[in-house]
């Protein structure tokens, strides 16, 4: 019945990257003859190289490059054959030089990502659980994802939230043998650390807990040996830890190693892991560079160079401090992350610094939240103190005119950050010349004429509607149907209005629009906790509307600017309001106002599609045949008319007592049926408000077979000022739907009624397109825009429903 098109996940991620390709900072290609490392070639430029994740050089380094040869020569380009027959001659010595750096037989993988494929599946047993923090490299997610097929429980937190991540062991400990949790030594967006000594003393407290490090970035650049960042903060590898560390990045060769300290554990990934036994070996050249690397790590040299970089690092770090950009974590890795917050604002200083000749990464989605867009800036032994120094005045130059060409603020972005005051910015003075903006809390602050003149012909939004809206959502004691309302009208110096719209703040459920699937699993968790995975959210229009709930008079010559103004004034009020989302609603998908949106940090995604009856006008049932398609006038002969007769139908302007309690029976029916579109439940006080309302009238179906004499499906209908006829609710007696037909006898008696009653327009909502398609309606596809304090939510709906995908298959 409410089959609706979800949002995908991968469409989103491609919208956002595709917009990041056309504005040429991402999927370049480097045009060198012949690369130093220093300086890089792209689109012609020759650019100081800012953008490597190889710290210490080593791939440039002439002992690896000279060792690479001479093994091809040697050895071929590759030893085509699996390790689990024979390792060629150079992987015995290779491993050897990794046991003398760590003081621990390394298991040696192609790649970090095959390393992970073949550990954790091995490593976690049936009985065990994994907890993953949600910026854990994507290749430990991955391979956690082969966990859920064999039933291992997956969770996943906020990044580095301690407190959540206890709280899921406390869930676990009592279901589960080992508790594993899966982290990233050094994240490789904003260069922040693990909290180890804090995850290490968890350790103690929760025996069953074990940590899964994956420190590919923390590499060389720190540790003993270049032993990385792990191995430096516990010295000693815990039984109960694994590390994952790398041979590509700063080693400067290619390949992976895992650390363990239990032997049998070693063995039985090496005899059991998949991409051990059946993928290739690492090929001679890779082998070779990487015991030269190795014997640079055993050698005094390596301190050399860590210190030689260190410098480097602290000299940058000395230069940014005494600007104060807005440098996200600050401490002593390779790796700076300087805050943009919006998309525009990122796009127009890394064109600006390419215009400079300094390469730098661009940080976005889906790496990072959207509104946490920005450089990623590292460092290398390449960098020379005056490339650095010049860098550094390149940054604080171009950063106001990027802020200011994309209209934007150093507060905005410490604000998208969490390391700003909430103190909201004043709009500047030459838009103050332009514009008027008002904020009103209710409906009633508004003129009725006004508001109805450009709100007040679409769903129940006119102004008597949103009176009843405040009337029952307003200050209302259950905390899951109580909203705050906010209108905004944006008028120019003439007092012509250009823009007006609502916002309601409330809870909503993540997996508001998830596929059923994963509502019905998250439903079985709130159960016994009922705000799990909830948040607090800034939406335009409401969720008991759906219509364009933000009118914009498109052929104002500042039509643009005042939604401009609209987002800066939201996002203020998001701020204040602390809340974790903020989404604007229901645009149509072709609008011409995406790409300001989405610049000013929001990214879109596919809403559920709209089903509306514009203009049918007819006298009898052949008159109505006659306005559909073929097919659907034979759907509408065969299930829908002979049918009717099967009912008693009333329409009634008010309900008893005895109906309003029947009445809401009846909705939570279909409430317990429809996980489509995930909302909370109304409490029955909406249908009695409704009742209290002379715009709401009720169609009520009665069975004539049914000897209980009591209706059995009903229609709550909202009249708006003659024009729009809205079907807002519908309750069922499931026992009746597929005999005689429920479902498809009140969307028509509803088309009948307002037929009846001369509306031109009939806003049919959001589920079971199909079936209303089938009785004329037009399919409108719709988008949102939403910002997020962060990428947890849609990240885990993602898995959840991957998960269920899975399990289907």
């Amino acid at each position: 019945m409410a089959k609706i098109k979800h949002n995908n996940f991968i469409d989103t991620v491609d919208e956002v990257l595709s917009e990041a390709k056309k504005e040429g900072v991402l999927h370049l290609y480097a045009e060198d003859k012949v690369l130093t490392g220093r300086t890089i070639q792209v689109k012609g430029k020759e650019m100081f190289h800012f953008g490597t994740t190889g710290y210490l050089g080593l791939e440039q380094d002439i002992r690896l490059k000279e060792a690479a040869i001479a093994a091809i020569q040697n050895y071929g380009t590759q030893f085509p054959l699996s390790k689990s027959y024979i390792s060629h001659p150079l992987y015995y010595e290779l491993e050897s030089k990794i046991e003398q750096m760590y003081g621990i037989p390394p298991i040696i993988t192609k790649n970090s990502t095959l390393g992970h494929l073949a550990a954790i599946p091995t490593l976690i047993r049936d009985e065990d659980a994994v907890i993953m923090d949600h910026q854990v490299h994507w290749s430990v997610q991955n391979a956690c994802q082969l966990l859920k097929l064999r039933g291992i429980p997956v969770e996943m937190i906020r990044h580095s939230n301690l407190e959540m991540l206890e709280d899921k062991i406390r869930q676990l400990t009592t279901k589960c043998n080992k508790i594993w949790y899966m982290v990233d030594g050094v994240y490789s967006m904003f260069g922040d650390y693990a909290p180890i000594p804090e995850l290490l003393a968890l350790t103690q407290k929760y025996t069953q807990l074990n940590l899964y490090f994956d420190d590919v970035h923390g590499m060389s650049w720190k540790g003993k040996n270049g032993t990385g960042f792990v191995f430096d903060t516990i010295k000693e590898l815990p039984e109960n830890c694994i590390v994952v560390s790398t041979l590509s990045k700063t080693f400067g060769a290619s390949g992976a190693t895992v650390f363990c300290k239990n032997q049998k554990l070693r063995d039985k990934i090496k005899n059991f892991g998949g991409p051990l036994t059946f993928s290739a070996q690492l090929e001679p050249a890779s082998v070779a560079a990487a015991i030269a690397s190795a014997n640079i790590h055993l050698s005094p040299e390596i301190e050399i160079k860590q210190n030689n970089l260190a410098d480097k690092i602290t000299y940058f770090s000395q230069l940014l401090s005494k600007e104060s950009l807005p440098i996200i974590s600050k401490n002593d890795s390779p790796v700076f992350f300087l805050g943009m917050g919006t998309p525009a604002t990122a796009y127009n200083f890394v064109q600006r610094l390419f215009n400079e000749g300094f390469f730098l990464n661009l940080g976005i989605y889906p790496a990072v939240p959207i509104k946490n867009t920005g450089i990623r800036i590292t460092l290398s032994s390449h960098n020379q103190q005056q490339d650095i120094k010049s860098l550094a005045e390149a940054m604080q130059y171009h950063f106001p005119k990027a802020l200011e060409e994309t209209n934007n603020s150093g507060n905005k972005i410490r604000l998208a950050f969490g390391i700003g005051s909430k103190k909201p910015e004043e709009i500047s003075v030459s838009t103050k010349q332009f514009f008027f903006i008002e904020e009103k809390n209710t409906i009633q602050d508004i003129k009725k004429s006004e508001w109805n003149q450009y709100m007040g012909k679409q769903n129940i939004f006119d102004w008597d509607g949103m009176a009843y809206l405040e009337k029952t959502f307003n200050q209302h004691p259950d905390p899951t149907n109580q909203w705050n309302f906010y209108y905004y009208t944006i008028k120019d110096n003439k007092g012509n209005i250009i823009l007006i719209t609502f916002f309601t703040y409330g809870l909503w459920k993540d997996d508001m629009l998830a596929t059923e699937s994963v509502s019905i699993h998250l439903e079985e968790i709130r159960k016994t906790n009922p705000f799990y995975l909830t948040s607090r959210v800034l939406g335009m229009g409401s969720l008991f509307t759906e219509g364009e709930h933000c009118f914009i008079k498109q052929e104002h010559p500042l039509a643009e600017k005042a939604l401009q103004v609209l987002l800066e004034k939201v996002e203020e009020k998001y701020n204040s309001l602390n809340a974790d989302m903020l989404v604007l609603r229901d645009f149509k998908k072709d609008n011409s106002y995406s790409k300001t949106i989405l610049d000013q940090g929001y990214f879109k995604i596919d809403m559920p599609e709209s089903c509306v009856i514009k203009n049918q006008v007819w006298h009898t049932y052949e008159e109505f045949a006659k306005t559909l398609s073929i097919r659907s006038r034979k759907h509408f002969n065969k299930e829908i008319e002979p049918f009717e007769k099967f009912y008693d139908v009333v329409i009634k302007d008010k309900l008893s007592k005895s109906e309003i309690a029947r009445a809401y029976q009846l909705y939570n029916n279909v409430k317990n049926n429809n996980y489509a579109i995930n909302t909370f439940r109304y409490t029955q006080d909406v249908l009695e408000n409704m009742n209290e309302s002379p715009n709401w009238e009720f169609i009520i179906l009665s069975l004539k077979a049914d000897t209980e004499n009591s209706f059995v499906g009903i229609m709550f209908c909202y009249k708006n000022n003659n024009h729009t006829y809205v079907p807002e609710l519908i309750g069922m007696d499931y026992k009746w739907t597929k005999e005689y037909q429920l479902y498809r006898q009140l969307l028509f008696q509803t088309v009948k009624r307002a037929n009846e009653l001369q509306f031109s327009r009939i806003d049919f909502g959001v589920s079971a397109s199909f079936e209303k398609k089938k009785l004329g309606a037009q399919i409108i596809p719709k988008v949102a825009y939403v910002q997020a304090r962060d990428n947890y939510a849609m990240e885990l709906m993602n898995t959840l429903q991957n998960d269920y995908k899975s399990i289907v298959k």
